[in-house]
């Protein structure tokens, strides 16, 4: 069985949603602009992928990937879209990953777009009636435990519950996710992932988006701990709008290739595919499912938590990553080290690709070594994924 490798992972800077640099950009045109970069950094031509493979959420349907294949070039391409939530991204790189290690592709595109600014609207006919609602899919089944729509409740309260996660914890953590973030800014570690893209911001001035927008320089303890909770009237809420991940626009993709093939084009692997899980927890768990995911993509890989060097856990809210790092005894040092969804954000359907891609950057700069990239998603579930990177 040949081995899936990435040899090209890049993102877009993450805008702000609806108030951002990205607020004005379709999701075609960030899509667009990894899909070129991937193309470009790996020189090989259109004729040579056999297929796209894009997650999309909340974006109405179609199929994204192959209308953006069809911009780029690559009309030989099929597409497919892909929506397991917060974790699309993941499944996307983990689907062309199967097919490589199956033998039916030899070099896949695969990532996530987000754009929350231009999402559409989808309407719903009433049953019974001839009237239309506004009408948003639904995770799970809505329950006062666990509602559909608010994950303030579904993720963050019941996860600090279950985990004994504290409003301090939570903080602290936050601000961390913060600072990381700019530092990581500050000494141009992302240089290497982010592709330039000239946009029209909502003023109609042309600009070159190409850092961060969302982390705060200004964070502290005390400003997070003057933050309100997000539900005064449930007893003891503790989680807050600064210990939650933001809403966000991006783009992200890796190419994954066998290693035959990437060894046949002069194409040096920047990670090797070992493993990944996707599983299923109640709703009410939903943010303690990475917990169940890590251990089994893991085991699938013959490692242990001991054996992982870096860690990206997602911060869909601060509880999650932490109620890993307590429950499976994760070292904290090592988890989000360039920044998360609480500070970079979470541009849902890219969020997955974009961890991959700096967790692959990140451990290049400290001489290779194992990876695992995680996250809850709606609905109740996870996913996690091994990637090695092999000393400089």
């Amino acid at each position: 069985m040949p081995d899936a490798v990435i040899v090209s992972a890049c993102r877009t800077a993450i805008g702000t949603a609806r108030k951002g640099s990205l607020a004005e950009t379709d999701a075609t045109v960030l899509a667009r602009a990894v899909v070129d970069e991937s193309v470009q950094r790996t020189g090989l031509a259109p004729k040579e992928f056999d297929d796209l493979v894009l997650s999309e959420s909340l974006y109405g349907g179609g199929v994204l990937a192959r209308y953006v294949a069809l911009e780029a070039g690559l009309e030989n391409v099929a597409g497919l879209a892909l929506n397991r939530h917060c974790a699309a991204g993941l499944a996307a790189v983990e689907t062309a990953a199967a097919s490589i290690m199956a033998g039916m592709d030899s070099a896949v595109i695969a990532g996530g777009v987000q754009s929350s600014s231009t999402s559409p609207m989808e309407k719903k006919r009433i049953v019974g009636t001839t009237d239309w609602a506004d009408w948003m899919s639904p995770s799970h089944p809505d329950s006062p435990e666990a509602p559909a729509f608010d994950m303030s409740i579904t993720v963050g309260w019941n996860t600090a519950k279950i985990a004994d996660i504290s409003r301090e914890e939570q903080d602290a953590w936050a601000l961390r996710s913060h600072e990381r973030a700019i530092a990581a800014i500050d000494e141009g570690r992302f240089a290497k992932e982010i592709v330039p893209i000239k946009v029209t911001t909502s003023d109609g001035s042309a600009v070159v988006f190409e850092v961060d927008e969302h982390p705060r320089r200004g964070s502290s303890m005390e400003k997070l701990a003057a933050l309100k909770v997000l539900h005064p009237e449930i007893p003891g809420f503790s989680v807050t709008a600064g210990t939650a991940s933001g809403i966000n626009d991006a783009a992200a993709a890796v190419v994954i290739t066998s290693d035959g093939f990437a060894s046949e084009h002069g194409l040096k692997p920047l990670a090797t595919v070992r493993s990944w899980a996707n599983i299923g927890v109640t709703p009410y768990e939903n943010g303690i499912a990475p917990t169940v995911a890590i251990p089994k993509a893991l085991s699938r890989a013959g490692l242990t938590v001991a054996d992982v060097d870096l860690w990206e856990i997602n911060e869909a809210f601060a509880v999650v990553p932490i109620a890993a790092c307590k429950i499976l005894d994760i070292d904290p040092e090592l988890v989000n080290i360039s920044g998360s969804g609480c500070s970079l954000g979470h541009p849902i359907a890219a969020t997955g690709a974009r961890m991959v891609t700096t967790l692959i950057y990140d451990l290049q700069r400290r001489g290779g070594g194992i990876g695992v990239a995680s996250m809850c998603a709606g609905g109740g579930m996870g996913a996690a994924l091994v990637i090695e990177v092999a000393p400089a």
